[in-house]
């Protein structure tokens, strides 16, 4: 019996060992490469705020917004924050960047034109 249990051991141990390996085989260079970077920086925040809640920075979000759009396969690789997080990271930035983009062309916004619109008009 306990011989059996050893056997079990070592063949689940095969079990998640093997399939990962057929994934490399199919897997490109280019993502397998990405797919490093992305653990291993997931490693690195681990390092980083060990012994507390991994802590992620702007940089770590902006890595993870170009991860995902590079690399079609990027949630397979995410481990320590969930997927619709780096979406949610993605959209922020999407809004925060117009939102830059609009107020840089006047002084005062939207607000300026709507002023000036409405002397005009009167």
């Amino acid at each position: 019996m306990h011989l059996i249990c050893k056997l079990v051991g070592w063949m689940s141990g095969w079990g998640m060992i093997l399939p990962a390996g057929a994934s490399c085989a199919v897997k490109t260079r280019a993502a397998l490469q990405l797919e490093n970077v992305a653990l291993r920086h997931q490693i690195g925040v681990l390092q980083r705020s060990a012994k507390k809640r991994p802590q992620l920075h702007t940089p770590d979000r902006l890595l993870w917004v170009w991860l995902s759009r590079v690399w079609a396969d990027w949630r397979s690789a995410l481990v320590i924050v969930k997927p619709e997080t780096v979406i949610a990271w993605h959209r922020k930035a999407f809004r925060l960047f117009w939102t830059w983009k609009i107020r840089r062309g006047s002084p005062g916004g939207r607000r300026s034109h709507a002023k000036s619109a409405i002397s005009s008009a009167a």
